[in-house]
């Protein structure tokens, strides 16, 4: 007699699901192929037009998408998890990712450059109303859409299908967000960007052993209030054994961690700036809105050293080319553990989808990134903002609960065996 168990779904509106074993399905060979051919021609064209950075994210951005999904690496579940029931798990591998980070940025942005020679710069934004509203809002958004700016990426590479709903309607908010941004960072109360290494005093070592102290406070927290509310545990996820794991997946959060925070220090390295994902939605939505006629040139967003990238290609920009990777790196590690599938939409979700869509976008306009950029890439690079986006979003967080169930959505109980 078979024993049944709970596994995480691919799908992340539902609950665990019941399976007879953690056996992934047979790989997908014809569609891992698709991928690579698709992965190939794209490496060949930018090897021919642009510089050869773009080259080197590309590849990047396919790690990124492959790990990813090979470790359903949640920002959204994560904090869906802590919020809902107090399970710590994934908040704790967060922290052990930005402790990798950190240190891995600590040195490159107090004296390095890149692999090329230019400059290096982290994510050091604003402080004001626009961050507090933009974090709040993206932290509803991303409860309602079905993942995060990285999530909604990876599960369109895995051929969630609401999820296309959700990256559509993410594009459509970040653009609204651009048009509306002079109001909310020059009407306004706001404050001038606060590095905990260089507005401090503390530098760059100071500010990188107050980042751990941090981080290890948070760890802790969160095993506290797990154990405090006897959270239940994370669900498993089907996986191969062995050495095949690393291409057929599942991986641990932990080494996933690690290789996401090595990979960002590898971003910065190659185009002077940490990861990031929204402003190549924001690039997007723009020239479509322009080639329908609308005058995208003439706004507040557009302006400055953000005027050029309008008028060339969407492939002499690194975040489109990073996200690109991202969702064919995605698509073709769902297809080595046999996982793509395309599922169901209904009412609900694609309302929710629409909804949450529009929230991530608008408020990772505002709020100077979204989990990515502003969270991981905040953070990492000793910014305040980080922190304060990483709190907000949270709160935000708090509030869909209650509104998840309306759209039929899930929400971790505390009588659950796994969530």
């Amino acid at each position: 007699m078979n024993t049944m168990t709970r596994v995480q779904p691919v799908n992340d509106t539902k609950d665990p699901i019941l399976r007879d074993s953690l056996a992934l399905n047979a790989p997908q060979k014809i569609l891992i192929a698709g991928g690579a051919i698709a992965g190939l021609i794209l490496l060949i064209y930018l090897l021919d037009t642009q510089h050869i950075s773009q080259s080197l994210l590309l590849g990047i951005g396919l790690l990124l998408g492959y790990t990813l999904f090979h470790a359903r690496f949640g920002f959204t579940s994560a904090f869906r998890r802590m919020m809902a029931v107090g399970n710590g798990q994934a908040m704790r591998s967060h922290m052990l990712m930005l402790a990798v980070a950190v240190t891995l940025f600590a040195p490159i942005l107090a004296y390095g450059t890149t692999f090329f020679g230019g400059p290096v710069a982290g994510y050091v934004a604003p402080l004001g109303v626009s961050l507090v509203v933009g974090a709040f809002v993206f932290g509803i958004g991303m409860q309602l859409g079905g993942g995060c700016a990285s999530g909604t990426l990876y599960a369109v590479g895995g051929g969630r299908s609401v999820m296309f709903i959700t990256f559509i309607f993410f594009i459509v908010g970040a653009t609204i967000g651009a048009y509306h941004l002079p109001f909310w960072t020059e009407e306004m109360p706001a404050y001038a960007p606060y590095s905990l290494a260089t507005s401090t005093g503390f530098g760059y070592t100071g500010a990188w052993l107050l980042s751990l102290a941090v981080f290890g406070i948070i760890a802790w927290v969160t095993l506290v209030v797990e154990k405090k509310k006897n959270a239940p545990k994370m669900a498993p996820v089907p996986s191969e054994s062995g050495w095949k794991r690393i291409f057929r997946g599942s991986w641990p959060l932990f080494a996933a961690a690690i290789v996401l925070a090595l990979l960002n220090a590898l971003t910065l390295l190659a185009r002077g700036q940490p990861w990031g994902i929204t402003s190549a939605f924001t690039l997007w939505g723009s020239k479509i809105a322009s080639g329908l006629g609308v005058d995208v040139a003439s706004w507040g967003y557009w302006q400055g050293a953000n005027a050029a990238a309008l008028n060339t290609s969407v492939f002499a920009d690194s975040t489109t080319v990073l996200n690109i990777g991202i969702i064919i790196g995605a698509f073709i590690a769902s297809a080595a553990g046999g996982l793509f599938k395309f599922t169901q939409i209904t009412v609900g979700n694609f309302a929710a989808s629409v909804i949450g869509g529009l929230m991530m976008g608008y408020g990772a306009r505002l709020a100077f990134g979204c989990n990515i950029g502003a969270y991981f890439g905040g953070i990492a690079s000793f910014s305040l903002h980080g922190y304060i986006w990483g709190i907000l979003a949270m709160a935000g967080t708090f509030l869909a609960l209650y509104m998840r169930p309306l759209f039929g959505l899930s929400v971790p109980k505390s009588n659950d065996s796994v969530c």
